[in-house]
């Protein structure tokens, strides 16, 4: 509420003219924000103070129209980087032609995306626990979008494999930090919703991809030259798959704030402050009501240690020592229990989710020319396959329909999280992952094929949208986008794997690397049990 400095004049809240709290002889380091009575020198009573934890004051902030938004901005950023890495899947079928690729070249170019995100994923998510989340956010979107546009246009498949991969980076750095940035404005009872329903987007950008795969892929009729390059519908895709990295970036740079929890770390009271305010405006907007003052109390030995953090190190074993810091906490005494299993989990599930869904489209392919994913085929099939075009658009209506299998998974997650908790959904999706993908080696035809990769779409999804919400409440502010990045960087080496192994056996003997990921899975959902309980617990 602002306060008053002459009879009927108001002055903005963050003029720095209100009393702080005085930090000096307190320890209270668990007391983030004190709510005071406005400074009236005429009219006003002194009020007592209420001090709120910072949960407290998320929840005084109220939920409303204010999460919504974010849920869309942070939704479409999710789905973004969904779209940019299963672009290159669908993409296989033909460009392969265009570019001359082996199956090894093909597994090298989906792996390229993914090493990418290993080397971004531990970067900016330490960057964004020390400098902020959103900045971090407007950089790697950026990143994304600019270089997987740019690699639409490469003339040459080892030009267009770096800038894949530097693509890969962008994406390596929003990924974990969307999700911590997302759950430090949300109320504790609804957390758990409101981050899988955040994750159902990745759902949207699979959707997305396909879709557009389905509508552009195959109009051999989209093509132009620009000078030398034949810019085939291939390309027009990868180009249009750029666009929704690029947009989130821009409406992250002009509307969206920093995380508060971030801010109060950092000692940025009167950002913080005003922050929740904003929020406090926009979920309570025309009800007239209003947010009463409060000012925010810092622990003064976290500033201390935030100043200590910008001060720049001039030797080059201090910032690797500095950078390496959170590994050692995370596997630390306290968080070890914690951080084995999931760096376990994180291994197994993108091994084998990502291995055999980069795939999909390729497997389809063969699907058409054979009789089943690991089927032998005829010389005449092989043939068949080689030949990129007239593009089978048969794979691209599969790939939508396996990507729209998600949904079901996405709207069960959302009603059953914060009802069942992260734990048990983790471990039963991922042990009914591992039972489908078995089931798809065994089957024979086509149609079963399709049902069963389609099964393993929606229940794979309960399983990453429950690792998604588990690993954002384990661990405290200041490691959570570490964690959270050093995690998805060690799935992406499991992913680069996976991929790998995929490119070199799936012309000699495919039943290996499927029933490899069926055994990957299955150590994922023993892992799984391992975890603590996490349902509905405060952030710290």
């Amino acid at each position: 509420m602002p306060a008053v400095s002459s009879a009927g004049d108001q002055e903005p809240l963050l003029t720095g003219k209100r009393p702080l709290h005085d930090e000096s002889d307190s320890d209270e380091g668990e007391i983030l924000f004190e709510r005071r009575t406005s400074v009236v020198p005429h009219d006003a009573d002194e009020g007592a103070c209420t001090r709120l934890t910072y949960e407290e004051a998320v929840e005084a902030a109220g939920f409303g129209p204010f999460h919504w938004l974010l849920l869309l901005v942070c939704g479409w950023a999710n789905a973004s980087d969904a779209v940019e890495i299963v672009c290159v899947s669908f993409l296989l079928p033909t460009a392969r032609c265009d570019l001359q690729l082996s199956s090894s070249d093909m597994g090298l170019l989906t792996a390229s995306i993914f090493l990418g995100m290993m080397v971004g994923g531990y970067v900016w998510g330490y960057l964004a626990d020390q400098r902020g989340r959103c900045n971090v956010l407007v950089v790697s979107l950026s990143v994304n979008g600019l270089f997987g546009g740019l690699a639409s246009a490469a003339p040459w498949f080892w030009l267009f494999l770096l800038l894949r991969f530097i693509s890969g980076v962008g994406v390596g750095g929003s990924i974990p930090v969307i999700f911590s940035y997302f759950s430090e404005f949300m109320p504790r009872l609804r957390r758990g919703t409101m981050i899988s329903a955040l994750a159902t987007f990745w759902m949207a950008g699979n959707i997305l991809a396909a879709g557009l795969a389905w509508l552009v892929i195959p109009r051999t009729w989209i093509r132009f030259s620009v000078g030398r390059l034949d810019f085939q519908s291939w390309r027009v895709f990868v180009a249009l798959c750029s666009v929704p990295s690029v947009t989130s970036a821009v409406i992250f740079r002009l509307l969206m704030p920093e995380s508060p929890k971030f801010l109060m770390e950092a000692g940025r009271e009167r950002d913080a402050v005003h922050v929740f305010r904003q929020m406090f405006r926009l979920n309570t907007r025309g009800k007239g009501l209003a947010l009463p003052e409060f000012s925010l109390h810092v622990n003064a030995e976290r500033r201390t240690r935030q100043t200590e953090t910008r001060r720049p190190c001039g030797r080059l074993a201090a910032l690797l020592k500095k950078g390496a810091m959170p590994v050692r906490q995370m596997f630390g005494a306290s968080l070890k229990s914690k951080s084995v299993p999931l760096l376990v989990i994180f291994y197994c599930i993108s091994f084998g989710f990502y291995g055999l869904w980069m795939w999909f489209p390729e497997l389809f392919s063969r699907v058409e020319a054979g009789s089943s994913p690991c089927a032998n085929m005829s010389a005449t099939a092989q043939r068949r396959h080689r030949d990129c075009y007239p593009v089978n658009t048969v794979v691209y209506e599969e790939g939508f329909f396996i990507a729209a299998a998600n949904l079901p998974g996405n709207i069960f997650t959302i009603l059953a999280m914060d009802n069942v908790g992260g734990k048990l959904l983790l471990s039963v999706s991922l042990l009914l992952s591992s039972l489908s993908v078995f089931l798809i080696y065994v089957v024979r035809t086509k149609s079963q094929s399709l049902l069963l990769s389609c099964l393993f779409s929606g229940v794979s999804v309960v399983g990453w949208n429950a690792l998604e919400v588990v690993a954002t409440e384990l661990y405290p502010t200041q490691l959570r986008s570490s964690a959270l990045g050093f995690f998805t960087g060690a799935g992406r080496v499991a992913a680069i794997m996976g991929n790998v192994v995929f490119g070199n056996m799936v012309d000699s003997d495919c039943a290996v690397p499927i029933l490899l990921v069926s055994a990957m899975l299955l150590t994922g959902a023993v892992s799984a049990l391992f975890l603590p309980r996490s349902k509905q617990m405060e952030l710290t």
